[in-house]
């Protein structure tokens, strides 16, 4: 049997299997594919047993997604960045190293020791963390920038400590092969020369060269050598990094970045997406499968004080450089647990460490544990976080207080989102004079921007209604697109205001039916017209008459209303409406199949 075919099989197979359940309970992904890489490896079933050589194979899904990272980043957001990036980053990663140390020298280790340490545990995961905030949707928040902004710091990072690494080796040990590039003989003002050089190479290729590569390529119509040539550019970029000894996770996320303007932007992204989902699964899969329970089993009270230890003094410093910076409560517990963890960039550096004899072999296994057993913690720690301190934080939150309504006027708009905008528009630019009712807050702002007048207040209270002036108004425009909601206001206005007319959106059919069992004025379903409209113009499209087809749209319009209007008298007998609707769309083809046949 093919060894390499039976572990893809086994590691899909896994990942189909535990990540969908871990999905199921709202664990996230992440939490899934370590735990499948926990029930597959050595120290469970041992279907597989070298995690080791997987996860360097697997660590390129992370160069992978920085490199979508920067695709979706312009020079101008990181500049913006830089205060967190510089700040906040440079600041995280002193002080975290500063710490470990101290507390290394305190439990007797030597000071390289605790350095060494030190450094590798300051660095957090980020394909864990940018995971999470993606599945999540907080990219984009405040916490989102800050959490990317100190690991993007973290990865730039590891090359210095990298280049500090052998200054600890005080015992004269061996150096790691690992790290080795074409330029480490070299002295170090020409290495930083040649890896300043290969940088700028790599921005001006993707500024001025890449569009025309991509052209070519594209002029051939083969959508598997564009994917070819896209898996080319970013394993290129990280073979070219390896060989000037600079973090590749830093290189192409600097490549993502000069693409990010690239015409040819979203095809790259549609391209490598699937094979970073792909490799970033089986990395978390490999940290699952390299967690050694026989060490666990042997130390388990130093393990767990060491992962509370490690994740309570991250977590403390991240809290504080958070406040620091800015960040509200909420937010800044979010930072703090989600950088919380150890990161992929530690187990290098401990290898690393352990090649250069500055920690021994059973500290770098015990380190290593640590550190992946803080990364599966961190999903179970997100997930309290979602589920108890935000809904916590929510609740505590000032609300705002409904604005008080200085004017009446015969039109009272209820909801100004889609909907009640174009009424509202074509309203007052004829002169009506309109009190426009919206209860969320962010639409109010936005419509004031734009130098609309209206009012932050639920039309579904009757005080507020007084105080818009219902008693005098003239006619009530229901827009809002909640159907209860809607269905509320109307049974509240006409007991409270009866001389007061409704027109009022109608959701769906069933929508309509309750507000003309309401008695609402006029009800227009808010899809029907638009829609209608695109059918006709598909049928022009499609070659036919644009008169007909206009004429042919009147009659389904007409058609449709009266039959809506007749279903009212058994809507609730679901049976009847059944056999009804069969007979209308059966009376519907009849009338328009036999205008066709009667033009022709």
């Amino acid at each position: 049997m093919d060894n390499g075919l039976f572990n893809i099989f086994i590691f899909l197979a896994a990942a189909c299997v535990v990540v969908p359940l871990a999905s199921r309970f709202k664990l996230g992904s992440v939490l899934g594919y370590l735990a499948a890489g926990i029930i597959i490896g050595p120290f469970c079933l041992g279907l597989i047993g070298d995690a080791e050589k997987i996860m360097h194979f697997a660590e390129f899904g992370v160069v992978m997604m920085l490199f979508l990272i920067g695709l979706e980043l312009e020079p101008a957001l990181l500049w913006r960045l830089r205060k967190s990036i510089l700040g906040l980053g440079g600041l995280q990663v002193l002080l975290t190293s500063a710490a470990f140390t101290l507390v290394g020298v305190a439990l007797g280790y030597s000071w390289q020791m605790s350095l060494a340490a030190g450094m590798a545990l300051s660095l957090s995961s980020t394909a864990l963390v940018l995971q999470m905030l993606q599945e999540t949707n907080l990219m984009n928040t405040s916490m989102g920038e800050t959490s990317f902004s100190v690991l993007l710091f973290q990865d730039i990072a590891v090359i210095p400590i990298l280049v500090i690494m052998p200054l600890l080796a005080v015992h004269g040990g061996p150096v790691a092969q690992t790290h080795t590039s074409l330029i480490a003989g070299f002295q170090g003002w020409v290495q930083a020369l040649i890896v300043a050089c290969v940088i700028v190479a790599v921005i001006a290729a993707g500024r001025y060269l890449s569009n025309y590569l991509f052209l070519a390529i594209a002029r051939t119509h083969l959508r598997e050598v564009f994917t070819a040539l896209s898996l080319a550019v970013v394993v290129g970029i990280t073979l070219l990094m390896q060989m000037v000894g600079v973090s590749p996770a830093l290189g192409t996320f600097v490549a993502g970045v000069v693409l990010a303007n690239s015409e040819y932007r979203h095809t790259l992204e549609t391209d490598i997406e699937p094979f970073k989902g792909l490799l970033l699964g089986l990395f978390f899969i490999s940290v699952g499968m390299g967690m050694d329970f026989g060490l666990f089993v042997a130390s388990p009270l130093s393990l767990l004080s060491a992962v509370l230890g490690l994740m309570a003094i991250k977590a403390s410093i991240l809290f504080v450089l958070g406040r620091l910076f800015g960040l509200n409560t909420l937010h800044n517990s979010g930072f703090a647990f989600a950088l919380a963890q150890g990161g992929e960039f530690a187990f290098v550096l401990f290898q690393f460490a352990g090649g250069l004899v500055i920690l021994p072999e059973a500290q770098v296994k015990f380190l290593t544990l640590a550190v992946a057993m803080s990364i599966a913690a961190t999903p179970l720690l997100m997930l309290v976080y979602n589920r108890s301190i935000v809904p916590r934080f929510m609740s505590v939150l000032p609300e705002r207080s409904y604005d008080s309504i200085a004017e009446e006027n015969p039109v009272i708009v209820a909801g100004f989102g889609r909907f009640g905008q174009v009424i509202g528009r074509f309203l007052t630019a004829q002169g009506i004079k309109v009190t426009v009712l919206e209860k969320d807050p962010d639409q109010i702002e936005l419509l004031r921007k734009f130098g609309f007048k209206g009012y932050f207040g639920d039309a579904s209270r009757l005080d507020l209604l007084r105080s818009a002036g219902a008693a005098k108004a003239k006619l009530l425009i229901v827009a809002i697109d909640d159907a209860d909601v809607s269905l509320e206001i109307v049974r509240l206005v006409k007991a409270e205001f009866p001389q007061l007319k409704i027109f009022a959106r109608a959701r769906n059919r069933r929508h309509a039916y309750e507000l003309d069992k309401a008695g609402v004025a006029y009800y227009k379903r808010e899809l029907f017209d638009s829609s209608l409209e695109m059918a006709q113009q598909i049928m022009v499209a499609l070659g036919n008459n644009e008169a007909d087809m206009h004429y042919k749209a009147m009659q389904f319009k007409q058609h449709d209303e009266q039959a809506l209007t007749e279903s009212f008298a058994f809507f609730d007998n679901e049976p009847e409406l059944v056999n009804f609707s069969r007979t209308q769309r059966t009376e519907l083809e009849r009338i328009l199949q036999s205008d066709v046949s009667g033009d022709s």
